[in-house]
């Protein structure tokens, strides 16, 4: 696990966005899972400037959501299909037909997870996941003690996520508990992950997945079996690592390496 820790969030942005152009660049039929909510706002918004600004293509490029709620339809506000088409499909070269988000409105949800499990094997599995974390440490909707083996299912959310995603619904609107997400397996599955945190309120999360033991209460803690993944933080999520200092050196040693060789550093099936 890679920890990078960045002064502000337009840097963090930068390579993050840095890290997607070179998969997509380097494979343009890249596959990549892709994360809703606060965290990759800016990711998102680089990645839109480079595609209007400096003709970064996505034509070619396949995305998988990682989870969506159940009982809300595509069109809804809330959905995080509208998510992505307001913040990044709509400003793209994309295709929306390579574009997958789980389907919330199935008749039967619990036939969705399979399904969508076949439809990443088909594709030939995620090259690059990008991740948040929430502030109990779940990755996707996998809440504390989720299985660390799980794949694509229904899952019911904590009064914590619940708590945490009200602020999206007014007083009188349906806010679902119930959501279909990607399991833990299946965003260990991806060849690469990167994950971007901001703000003290996830301080504690980061500091539990990156020094923490292995556990299914922090479910973001099982990216330290995962051999490609980079974190990458801000200052004040990084607030309480024990480790900080020893990370920014880390990651000035491996900036000068990079600059006197640059081996091939993305992997395909």
């Amino acid at each position: 696990m890679e920890v990078l820790i960045f002064p502000d969030s337009q840097s963090l942005d930068r390579k993050s966005a840095d890290l997607v152009e070179s998969q997509i660049t380097t494979f343009r039929d890249s596959v990549i899972g892709l994360a809703t909510g606060s965290s990759p706002l800016g990711l998102y918004q680089e990645l839109c400037r480079r595609h209007q600004e400096q003709g970064l293509s996505f034509a070619k490029v396949k995305t998988f959501n990682l989870d969506e709620y159940v009982g809300i339809p595509d069109d809804h506000p809330q959905s995080y299909r509208t998510f992505m088409n307001k913040h990044l499909f709509k400003h793209i070269d994309i295709d929306l037909g390579n574009t997958h988000v789980p389907n919330g409105m199935a008749e039967n949800p619990l036939e969705t997870g399979p399904a969508y499990e076949q439809k990443i094997e088909e594709a030939g599995g995620i090259d690059l996941q990008v991740l948040g974390v929430g502030t109990d440490g779940h990755i996707g909707f996998n809440e504390p003690t989720s299985s660390l083996g799980s794949v694509t299912r229904v899952k019911t959310l904590t009064e914590q996520t619940f708590e945490d995603n009200s602020r999206f619904f007014t007083a009188d609107e349906f806010q679902p508990k119930l959501a279909i997400t990607m399991g833990i397996k299946t965003i260990l599955d991806a060849r690469r992950v990167i994950l971007v945190a901001q703000g003290e309120n996830k301080a504690d999360a980061v500091r539990d997945m990156v020094e923490g033991p292995l556990s299914a209460f922090c479910p973001a803690s099982a990216l330290q079996l995962h051999q490609r993944t980079t974190i990458l933080i801000d200052e004040a999520a990084a607030s309480k690592l024990q480790l900080r200092d020893y990370y920014q050196f880390v990651g000035k040693m491996q900036e000068q390496l990079t600059e006197k060789h640059s081996p091939s550093d993305w992997v395909r099936r």
